[in-house]
C-alpha cells in the first residue's frame, strides 16, 4: 500500500491521431515536496499535467494516489487536488466572487465556511475592490489570481501548477513562490510545471526534465547539475534537452544582420 498522499505518473502515453505527445512519463510526487517539471515546448508538460487531473485520458498508462488507480479523474480524486492551468479559462460573464462561490459550490464547501475564506483571500491577493467586476475586465494577472484562490479554495492535498506565474507581477510572483514554500511545509504535494529554468531552481526541491514526451532525468537540482557536469540548473537543461543556446543565438544573429 502507498504512503497516503503520493501521486503517481505510470507510464503516461498519449497518442493524438497517430502522433505521441506523451512517450513514457513516470515520477513520484511526496506530500511536502515541490516537483518541478521543466522541458522546452512541445515536450508534453502540458498533456501529461492534464492527465494527471483527469481532463485527458491516457492511450496507455495509468495514475495512480495512495496506490490507487484514478486515471480519467477518480471523483474522489478531484476533490483532493487543486489545478492552474496553463491558460486562464474562465466564465467571463461572471464576477470574481461569482467564480469562486461557483468553484466552492461544485467542491461541496458549505457556505458559512466558503463565503469567509473566499473574502479574506480576494483580500490577500489585492482583489478585494474588484471582487464584484465581471471577469471580462481583469486583466490576465488578476484572472491568474482568480484561478490561484479557486486552486486552494478547498485546502487540497496535491496542488498542481501550469506556469502558474503568467501574468503575475513581481510582488505577486515572490507572495506565491514564498506561499508554495509554506504549502510543502504543510505537507502538500505540489507539481510546478514551468519553461523558465530559473524558477524552478530557486522553488523546487525535486526536478523532472522532460524532452519529446519522455522523462529524461528525475532528481534534486544539485543531482541534475551533477551528472551534466553543469554549474546551473538552466545550463543542465541545455545539455539534457539538447539545446544549444549559444550557438543557435549565434545562427539567429547572423541571419538578422546579414547584408545582401
Amino acid at each position: 500500500m502507498a504512503e497516503s498522499g503520493i501521486l503517481e505518473a505510470r507510464h503516461l502515453v498519449k497518442r493524438f491521431y497517430g502522433h505521441a505527445a506523451v512517450s513514457d512519463v513516470s515520477f513520484v510526487l511526496k506530500p511536502g515536496e515541490i516537483l518541478g517539471c521543466l522541458g522546452p515546448n512541445g515536450s508534453g508538460k502540458s498533456v501529461t499535467l492534464k492527465m494527471l487531473t483527469g481532463l485527458i485520458e491516457p492511450t496507455r498508462g495509468s495514475v495512480l494516489y495512495s496506490g490507487v488507480d484514478v486515471t480519467g479523474g477518480d471523483v474522489e480524486f478531484r476533490r483532493r487536488f487543486g489545478y492552474v492551468p496553463e491558460e486562464p479559462h474562465l466564465y467571463p460573464f461572471l464576477s470574481g466572487r461569482g467564480y469562486l462561490e461557483l468553484v466552492a459550490g461544485l467542491r461541496d464547501l458549505p457556505t458559512n465556511v466558503a463565503r469567509p475564506k473566499i473574502n479574506a483571500l480576494l483580500e490577500r491577493f489585492g482583489l478585494g475592490e474588484a471582487a464584484e467586476q465581471s471577469i471580462s475586465g481583469y486583466s490576465k494577472g488578476m484572472k491568474q489570481k482568480t484561478l490561484l484562490i479557486a486552486a486552494l479554495l478547498h485546502d487540497p492535498d496535491v496542488v498542481i501548477l501550469d506556469e502558474p506565474e503568467s501574468g503575475l507581477d513581481v510582488g505577486s510572483i515572490l507572495v506565491v513562490r514564498e506561499l508554495l514554500r509554506v504549502l510543502a511545509v504543510r505537507g502538500k504535494a505540489i507539481l510546478y510545471s514551468s519553461h523558465i529554468v530559473e524558477i524552478v531552481e530557486r522553488l523546487c526541491t525535486r526536478v523532472v526534465v522532460l524532452s519529446a514526451g519522455r522523462v529524461i532525468v528525475d532528481g534534486s537540482v544539485d543531482h541534475v547539475r551533477t551528472v551534466t557536469r553543469s554549474g546551473s540548473l538552466e545550463e543542465a537543461f541545455a545539455t539534457l534537452s539538447a539545446q544549444h543556446p549559444h550557438a543557435l543565438a549565434s545562427e539567429i544573429a547572423d541571419i538578422v544582420t546579414a547584408h545582401a
